[in-house]
């Protein structure tokens, strides 16, 4: 595993999943994109694995109910150590362990998801569990705004409101878009923390990029004596870090050809310039 100090850079984030999108012709970088800086955090400084184990039966649980984001995870664990770099330089080809969504079969990885919507209950379940046995185990689940049409979130959101899940948090990838178009144009949202707020959560709104945001929201979040459970909207940029990807839906579903990928490999090194 890399030295603490070089692991969860938002640019080598972004490169590998550059890598694992070429490699495996597959598409989803823009939404991977941009939740970086979102997972980056979480693994960096939140999210507890006692002895560096996925599966320690005391670790806290990310969810990761947008499946489709999921190269953006993998890359995470990379980083820590319990994937290997094989399994990147053949991501998507016939044998490889690593699909196109969320997949509870690798360690790391808490739910099967793409089938959007059901992640955020599965995740109130586990913070609810954790309450009944008393531990203090803390539930993080990751939506996508175009997600949150979907009404088991709203379900759940009710659920998690009356137990008083003070141990689960919801962070919310605001980047104004769905597969099929913006937000505004498919179902418009408005102000997605007075939803969350309406249905009991105690929520803010940060920048989603902006590291340091990010960690000071999340870490007051659990100083609170708040017993309500938690919404962190995240305003992030679709395809973030790559210019020509940014904001431009058509990377949902687009794969990269040997010119855009070192395009945009070009582009992330002129970021760190």
């Amino acid at each position: 595993m890399m030295s603490q100090s070089k692991i969860f850079d938002s640019t080598t984030l972004r490169k590998t999943v550059l890598d694992m999108a070429y490699a495996g012709s597959t598409v989803h970088i823009g939404c991977a994109f941009s939740i970086i800086e979102l997972l980056a955090v979480l693994y960096r400084n939140h999210l507890r694995y006692p002895g560096n184990d996925p599966l320690a039966a005391c670790r806290d649980y990310f969810v990761l109910s947008k499946g489709h984001g999921v190269m953006a995870q993998y890359a995470c664990l990379r980083d820590l150590g319990w994937l290997k770099d094989e399994a990147f330089s053949h991501y998507f080809s016939d044998g490889s362990d690593l699909k196109g969504l969320s997949d509870s079969r690798i360690p790391g990885l808490e739910v099967t998801s793409g089938s959007l919507g059901h992640g955020f209950s599965v995740g109130v379940g586990m913070a609810m569990g954790a309450k009944l046995r008393g531990t203090d185990q803390k539930t993080y689940v990751l939506v996508g705004d175009g997600e949150i049409n979907e009404g088991p979130i709203w379900e759940g959101s009710l659920f998690a409101a009356h137990h008083d899940l003070k141990n689960f948090m919801v962070i919310i990838d605001e980047n104004g878009f769905q597969a099929m178009g913006s937000t505004q144009d498919v179902i418009k949202l408005d102000s997605i923390q007075a939803k969350f707020e309406s249905f009991g959560f105690e929520a803010t709104t940060i920048d989603g990029h902006n590291e340091t945001a990010i960690d000071g929201a999340i870490t007051r979040f659990w100083e609170s004596d708040s017993k309500s459970p938690k919404a962190l909207i995240a305003k992030t940029i679709k395809g973030k870090g790559v210019p020509f990807m940014e904001n431009n839906n058509i990377w949902h579903y687009t794969r990269l050809d040997p010119e855009t990928y070192a395009q945009a490999l070009s582009a992330l090194a002129d970021c760190v310039q």
